[in-house]
């Protein structure tokens, strides 16, 4: 048996290294980035667009779109920034198809469930209740936001994206990034306060 029928553990490959491997024609490059991508990119699409069917279809859309493009990757960029930027362009389209963005962002949380990281010991029904709560109003709070500030929180805080990245994503220049996330952040601590809430 030849070194190069060894099975390969793609897990342990970098995206670039998987981008490629779908270049060249191997399926299984692409599939373990749709493996590694799908949840997270299908969660923002959700935030963004506040439709379940509409965000399955975009993110189908996005993976296509990247499929399509892969050839145009550059590798000194990272690709979760790269596939981001198409997902955000692909929810804007489909935003002002349908509507104005502020209207239609308006619902982008909606009732979707976000994870929260909690102690690994396990919670009493009064402390899971009160961890969904405190998450709820979170939500709330989020959602009251102008959509120019909703997106960066959600993709800074639920989705981990770096300042750089969210400049690359959004095409805002990162001082514009760093300001309105400095601003969305004082206005959930003015409604925090306002709500009665502390500690977060």
């Amino acid at each position: 048996m030849s070194v190069n029928a060894v099975p390969l553990n793609l897990s342990a490959v970098a995206d670039c290294d998987l981008v490629t491997r779908a270049i060249r024609g191997r399926e299984d490059g692409f599939n373990e980035l749709v493996r590694r991508y799908q949840r997270p990119i299908a969660a923002y699409v959700y935030r963004m667009v506040g439709d379940y069917d509409s965000a399955l279809d975009l993110t189908q859309e996005v993976f296509i779109k990247v499929y399509s493009s892969l050839e145009r990757y550059r590798p000194e960029f990272k690709f979760s920034t790269w596939i981001y930027k198409i997902a955000h362009n692909a929810s804007v389209d489909h935003l002002r198809r349908n509507s104005s963005r502020e209207q239609a962002l308006s619902t982008e949380v909606g009732g979707e469930e976000r994870e929260i990281t909690v102690m690994s010991r396990k919670l009493s029904p009064e402390q899971e209740y009160a961890v969904e709560e405190r998450r709820a109003e979170i939500e709330r709070v989020v959602r009251q936001l102008p959509a120019v500030y909703r997106e960066l929180i959600i993709l800074r805080h639920q989705h981990d994206l770096s300042y750089d990245e969210i400049a690359e994503v959004t095409s805002l220049p990162l001082g514009t990034v760093k300001n309105r996330l400095f601003r969305a952040r004082e206005m959930m601590r003015q409604q925090f306060v306002e709500r009665g809430i502390t500690g977060i």
